[in-house]
């Protein structure tokens, strides 16, 4: 079965049966049952609901149904059309809509699709609303419009520019040190909606540079997981010495990786280290992210004088851990980055201005910047499951065997040692179990997965 139904929405391959798959009368049930929610709520007046979505092959196809849905149910859609999600984040509030739907399945490969469902200030849904939804989608009758309450239809494309103005509007985004650094990048955005608009925020830096895989076209020219060994493309061009930084999205813009000016991976990891590590220069504070995020955050956040906090995965579950803790920023070890002065929202665009502010205020490489942080290695591996796979069994069993270490079961297993830790936790993307470690060298990290792995 490729059709997952989680919180934050419906992912699922194109095509198939119903039920199987991210099919066209599968989008219909549930983009009524979130407009059916939606109403419910009544946390918003408005009759407005934005659409964006990636670059997908399938997008136009998902679009079209999505819209005219939403327009039985008597809502008003304003697509956005190609753009990014946390572009689509920002346009909710932007235009005061009662909430959003992004058509994108982020990393996953060109095969997927998914609708991600956004509340009136243009987050993802809590975990309570994303299961009402679910509830809605399996249990009710749905009510759609007359003819005299059907919703309109309008496109706005100016949200890309209102994006790229908010970060650039930021406080801690020098636009005038990234001029006179003349930093010269390669880029890579994987044939999706990323080759619109970071061009567009690069010109309004001052930055040149060449793009790799920009046709906004779907087709992806390599796995779109912005991991090194899906890399070797922009990474061989960065040995070439022509370049002082390779940035890298995934499809829909809200995971960024940096690479160093030898070519070498500056660490996914260490993308949302380096930006906290410049934000709480200037601003001291708390900071968040998931289980199954570095430890480096939280040496950087305990440097400047702050506590670090840990989240359950997913990014509804940093942002309440977040506004529970009024961090300064928070984010992911995926290379999510979000701060709170732009957006509760993992964001690229903010990420590329803050790492690239940092960079020109410290004068020095990229490589040299990555020295200065804390140096641990993180193995993220993964178990395939079967339907006859008990997952809950599976965890207890390891919990009983470390019962003698700190655990941490808000998501899954987490076990941490002194100088380690190891996270087991169902993946909400795929059906798989995520098996995510980490030790002061590499090889210390894999051992550690592999003795975890041969238990399961």
């Amino acid at each position: 079965m490729t059709l997952i139904k989680s919180i934050s929405g419906i992912r699922g391959t194109i095509g198939g049966n119903v039920g199987d798959t991210l099919n066209p009368l599968d989008i219909v049930k549930f983009t009524t049952a979130y407009a059916t929610f939606i109403r419910k709520s009544g946390k918003s007046k408005s009759n407005k609901i934005v659409i964006g979505r990636d670059a997908r092959i399938s997008g136009e196809m998902v679009k079209n149904i999505v819209c005219g849905t939403l327009m039985g149910m008597g809502y008003d859609v304003i697509n956005i059309g190609l753009a990014t999600t946390p572009t689509t984040e920002l346009a909710v509030t932007m235009s005061g809509a009662a909430g959003g739907i992004i058509i994108t399945a982020s990393h996953n490969p060109r095969q997927w699709n998914a609708l991600k469902l956004l509340n009136n200030e243009g987050e993802f849904l809590s975990a309570a609303d994303g299961n009402e939804v679910l509830r809605i989608a399996e249990n009710e009758d749905f009510d759609y419009a007359d003819v005299d309450r059907l919703g309109h239809y309008a496109e706005d494309d100016s949200f890309d520019k209102r994006h790229i103005d908010s970060v650039l509007n930021l406080k801690l985004v020098d636009v005038e040190a990234i001029r006179k650094a003349k930093f010269r990048v390669c880029l890579d955005t994987i044939n999706s909606v990323g080759g619109i608009i970071l061009p567009k925020l690069l010109d309004s830096l001052g930055v040149e540079y060449t793009i790799l895989n920009g046709e906004a076209n779907g087709d992806f020219a390599h796995n779109p997981e912005p991991l090194e060994k899906n890399l070797s493309g922009i990474m061989a061009e960065m040995k070439s010495g022509k370049y002082d930084l390779g940035i890298v999205v995934d499809p829909d813009v809200d995971r960024l990786a940096f690479i160093c000016e030898d070519g070498k991976m500056f660490g996914e990891e260490y993308t949302l280290v380096s930006v906290a590590d410049y934000v709480l220069a200037f601003n001291p504070g708390n900071t968040v992210s998931n289980l199954s995020s570095t430890r480096a955050l939280r040496d950087i956040t305990e440097k400047h004088g702050g506590k670090y906090y840990a989240s359950a995965v997913g990014e509804v579950n940093v942002t309440t851990k977040m506004k529970e803790c009024n961090a300064v920023i928070g984010g992911e070890g995926n290379g999510g980055v979000i701060y709170p002065e732009s957006h509760y929202g993992r964001d690229a665009l903010v990420g590329i201005g803050l790492f690239l502010s940092s960079l020109a205020h410290k004068g020095c490489s990229a490589s040299q910047l990555r020295a200065t942080l804390p140096n641990y290695f993180i193995a993220k591996n993964r178990i395939e499951l079967t339907p006859e796979t008990n997952i809950d069994e599976i965890l207890m069993k390891i919990k009983e065997q470390y019962k003698n270490e700190q655990i941490n079961d808000v998501d899954g297993v987490k076990i941490d040692f002194s100088d380690k830790w190891v996270h087991l936790r169902k993946s909400n993307t795929e059906p798989i179990i995520r098996v995510y470690s980490e030790a002061h060298t590499l090889e210390e990290a894999e051992q550690l997965a592999k003795e975890i792995m041969d238990i399961v």
